[in-house]
């Protein structure tokens, strides 16, 4: 039976720290070696029994020349070889041959390890110190068959047109946001000009009087009540020609032209249900179903229709256009006019 290699080598080589480098690599072969050796000389040797009928064509193969007197081998391990005269040679019968253990060749193939690795490393660092060391790499660009310029300015050319993409981009965002900010700022500008538009309205329509004269400058002529035996229903406000005339309160036209005894006549019909009637102008400024405010112009003061003299005749109907005719002149007082 072949002899193992000891546990105790085995286990050494095993234990080693991690190779990092030629040297150590170096280094722990030649440890092994050393150890392998000695594993080597102390074991004992074995015998290899030849059978008695071995020819020596079956020992050696076909063409190799037989063995001499001479061809001793001068080494110890090996025991010398008896030849006898006869019909070819033959070795002595029952010959024992010495045989080391399998731990000889280990040994062996870790010193020839040793030398590979010592020459191998001794080569590379030759080559690597001498002065014709030299490390070439070749680019994709050759391997392509690009020129190396013309690369770069591709790349330049893309970074170039990445960079523009970017800042069309950027400006584009901004010119967005810029947009936005100006349609918003319109939005609250118009917004606020309405706010302010609507603030005047109201102050202003506060403070527009609900009631007004129906002429301006104007003197009292006759007062309502009886007068040439009838009765006089309203009163007459003399002024000169063509004297602008005003509605006396908000409200909605109901009639507005020519009629019997005025010349021309204007009804207009207040929130309240009352009537005020203008009578003799000149002109008619209003049509039926105009809505018109306290101080609005409806026409110019004149002579027409039984009159005497340019004047305005004022009336007012409580109740609508056929109600009770009213003294004017309380009624106005009340409402905050003072003829």
């Amino acid at each position: 039976m072949p002899t193992e290699v000891p546990a105790d080598v085995v286990e050494e080589v095993l234990a080693a720290e991690p190779v990092t480098g030629v040297a150590d690599a170096a280094g722990l072969a030649e440890a092994a070696g050393a150890q392998a050796l000695e594993a080597v000389a102390a074991a004992p040797l074995e015998t290899l029994e030849v059978p008695a009928d071995a020819s020596e064509t079956d020992d050696a193969g076909a063409g190799e020349p037989a063995a001499t007197d001479d061809d001793t081998d001068d080494r110890p391990d090996r025991a010398p070889v008896t030849v006898v005269a006869g019909h070819g040679r033959h070795r002595d019968r029952g010959l024992r041959l010495p045989r080391r253990r399998p731990a000889f060749y280990l040994a062996a193939a870790l010193v020839g390890a040793v030398g590979v690795a010592t020459f191998s490393v001794g080569d590379r660092v030759a080559q690597a110190d001498g002065p014709e060391a030299t490390s070439t790499s070749v680019s994709v660009a050759q391997e392509l068959g690009i020129d190396g310029g013309e690369l770069s300015a591709a790349a330049e050319q893309a970074t170039l047109r990445s960079d523009a993409v970017l800042l069309g981009a950027v400006t584009a965002s901004r010119t967005a946001r810029e947009a936005e900010q100006a349609t918003a700022a319109q939005v609250q500008a118009d917004a606020d000009r309405a706010a302010a538009e609507a603030a005047a309205a109201a102050a202003a329509e506060a403070a527009r009087p609900k009631t007004v004269l129906p002429v301006n400058g104007a003197r009292l002529t006759s007062t309502f009540g009886a007068r040439w035996g009838t009765l006089h229903a309203g009163i007459d406000l003399a002024a000169p020609m063509l004297t602008p005339e005003y509605a006396a309160a908000d409200g909605v036209v109901l009639e507005a032209g020519p009629a019997s005894g005025y010349g021309n006549v204007i009804y207009i019909q207040h929130e309240n249900g009352d009537v005020t009637v203008y009578g003799h102008m000149e002109e008619v400024l209003v049509q039926p179903g105009q809505v018109v405010r306290a101080g609005d112009t409806i026409a110019l003061l004149g002579n027409r229709g039984q009159s005497t003299g340019p004047h305005l005749h004022f009336e007012v109907h409580v109740g609508g256009i056929d109600g009770q005719k009213v003294d004017p002149i309380p009624w106005l007082r009340e409402r905050g006019v003072t003829i």
